[in-house]
C-alpha cells in the first residue's frame, strides 16, 4: 500500500468518525478549514469563517463565503459544519513530560538536589513519548512549559510542543527562563480537614538574604568579561540581559511586595509571578511594574480561613478588572494528568465573571505573550503557526469539549487516545447481549 493510500484511508476513518467532509489530494501541506466558528484567541470571533494553512502557517482567516474551495489549490478540505475552532491551548509551569508515574521515583525527572540549580535544563529531560501527553493533547492542550521543581532556584524551563519525534523536534523555545521559589513569609497551617492558622517564618529574612547574595554573585559574574567558567552562574547571565525571564513562585502579599523591590534592585527586565494568590490585593503595583501573573489553579480551596470559598475561582476576573496581564496554570496535586483540565479551569473562571474570549486568552494568547512565543503561537492570525484544534462545542465546558481535528504546525495529529480506546473497547464488550 502506498503512502498516499494510507493517508487517504486515515482521512476516511476520520471523516466517518466525526462526520467531517475531507477531500485529500497528495500531501497535507495545503489545508482549508471552512464553515467554522472561529475563536481567534485575541478576544475576537468570526462566525462561519475559514482558515487557510500552507506550509504549516496560517495564510488567511476570513469569511467562508469569500473563500475559494478549488480542489487544485487545497490538498485537504475540511468542512467543519459550524464546529468551534481554537488556537492550541498552553499549559505553563507544568511537569508534564517530566514525570510519568508519580509513585515511581525513576519516572520523576523534574527535581534535583541542591538549592541553587539554574543550570538544570528541563528541555533535555522532556519525554515526548509520554502516554500522559496523549490524553492531554486530545482536550486541546498542544503546548506546555516544562518546568523544574525544588530548591530555591529549581532550574531553567523550556516551552515544548506536545507532539514530536524527540525533545529537539518538540522544542518551541529553549531555556526561556529560570524559576525562583521565593522563601515563604508565613509557615505552618493545616489542611482542609484540620485547618490551622499560619505563623510568621522566623527564617524569612535569612533565606531572602541567601537568594539576594546568589543574585549578587550572578550579576557580578555576568559583568565580568573573562570569568572563570561556572555552569550555575553562566545560566543566570540571560536574566540580567533581558534574554531570559525570571519566574518568581510566590503567593503571599509580603512575598509579592519583596519581589517587586528585588526586581527593581537587580533591574530584571522580564519578571513573572507564578501563583500570586494575593496579587489581586496589590493590582496597581503589579500593573505599574508591568509584572504578569500565572494565577494558581482555580480548582482549589482558599489559602486562608477568612477568604471566601469561591476566591480561587474569581482571581482571574479580579486581575482582569484591574488590567493585569495573567494566564492560568495548573500546578498542584496530580499535576501532569490534570493538565487535561486546563480548558475547564478557564471555563470555571468564565463562570465566575471572566468574559468567554478573555477566558480563552488566559489559556492561549496571554500565556504565549507571557512566555515570549506570541509571535508564532497563541492566536489564529496570518503568519502564525497553524497550531489549533476543532471542537464540536464549547471547548471550555467538559460536556461539549469534543475535539475532532488537531493541527500542530500544520500537521494533522490523531484525535484519539488510549484511554478512549479502552473505554470504547470495554463499553462494547459489556453492552453486547443486552436487551
Amino acid at each position: 500500500m502506498t503512502i498516499k493510500n494510507i493517508q487517504r484511508n486515515w482521512q476516511i476513518v476520520l471523516a466517518f468518525a466525526f462526520g467531517i467532509n475531507i477531500s485529500v489530494i497528495g500531501q497535507h501541506s495545503k489545508i482549508l478549514l471552512t464553515n467554522g466558528f472561529i475563536h481567534i484567541g485575541n478576544g475576537k470571533t468570526m462566525e462561519s469563517g475559514a482558515i487557510g494553512v500552507k506550509g504549516g502557517k496560517i495564510v488567511f482567516v476570513q469569511s467562508a463565503l469569500s473563500t475559494p474551495t478549488n480542489k487544485s489549490e487545497w490538498d485537504t478540505i475540511i468542512d467543519l459544519k459550524g464546529q468551534h475552532v481554537y488556537p492550541g491551548f498552553v499549559a505553563p509551569n507544568s511537569i508534564l513530560g517530566l514525570t510519568e508515574i508519580d509513585a515511581i521515583r525513576a519516572s520523576r525527572d523534574y527535581s534535583d538536589v541542591g538549592e541553587f540549580n539554574p543550570h538544570v535544563r528541563s528541555q533535555i529531560a522532556f519525554n515526548v513519548e509520554s502516554r500522559v501527553i496523549e490524553t492531554v493533547r486530545t482536550n486541546g492542550v498542544l503546548l506546555s512549559q516544562a518546568t523544574p521543581r525544588s530548591g530555591m532556584i529549581s532550574g531553567t524551563s523550556s516551552v515544548m510542543k506536545l507532539s514530536g519525534w524527540n525533545w529537539e523536534d518538540a522544542t518551541v523555545k529553549a531555556d526561556d527562563g529560570i524559576h525562583v521559589n521565593w522563601p515563604n513569609s508565613l509557615q505552618g497551617g493545616g489542611w482542609w480537614a484540620e485547618p490551622a492558622p499560619k505563623n510568621r517564618n522566623e527564617n524569612y529574612l535569612k533565606e531572602k538574604k541567601e537568594l539576594d547574595d546568589f543574585f549578587q554573585l550572578a550579576l557580578a559574574y555576568s559583568q565580568n568579561p573573562n570569568p572563570e567558567k561556572d555552569l550555575r552562574l553562566d545560566a543566570m547571565k540571560g536574566c540580567f540581559k533581558g534574554e531570559k525571564r525570571v519566574y518568581f513562585h510566590a503567593d503571599e502579599m509580603q512575598q509579592l511586595l519583596d519581589i517587586l523591590e528585588f526586581v527593581e534592585k537587580f533591574k530584571i527586565q522580564k519578571p513573572v509571578i507564578v501563583g500570586g494568590y494575593d496579587a489581586h490585593l496589590l493590582g496597581k503595583r503589579l500593573k505599574d511594574a508591568n509584572v504578569p501573573v500565572m494565577v494558581p489553579r482555580p480548582h482549589s480551596l482558599p489559602d486562608k480561613e477568612e477568604d471566601p470559598v469561591d476566591l480561587p475561582f474569581k482571581i482571574p476576573f479580579l486581575l482582569y478588572q484591574q488590567g493585569i496581564k495573567f494566564c492560568i496554570q495548573n500546578e498542584g496535586d496530580m499535576e501532569a494528568m490534570n493538565v487535561r483540565n486546563i480548558p475547564f479551569l478557564a471555563g470555571t473562571a468564565m463562570a465566575y465573571g471572566l468574559p468567554e474570549e478573555e477566558a480563552i486568552k488566559a489559556v492561549s494568547l496571554n500565556t504565549c505573550e507571557i512566555l515570549g512565543i506570541d509571535k508564532n503561537y497563541g492566536s489564529l492570525e496570518v503568519g502564525k503557526s497553524a497550531t489549533l484544534f476543532v471542537s464540536k462545542g464549547n471547548a471550555l465546558d467538559m460536556r461539549t469539549n469534543q475535539v475532532t481535528v488537531i493541527l500542530t504546525d500544520g500537521k494533522l495529529i490523531p484525535t484519539k487516545n488510549f484511554q478512549e480506546e479502552l473505554y470504547l473497547k470495554y463499553k462494547g464488550k459489556y453492552e453486547k447481549g443486552r436487551p
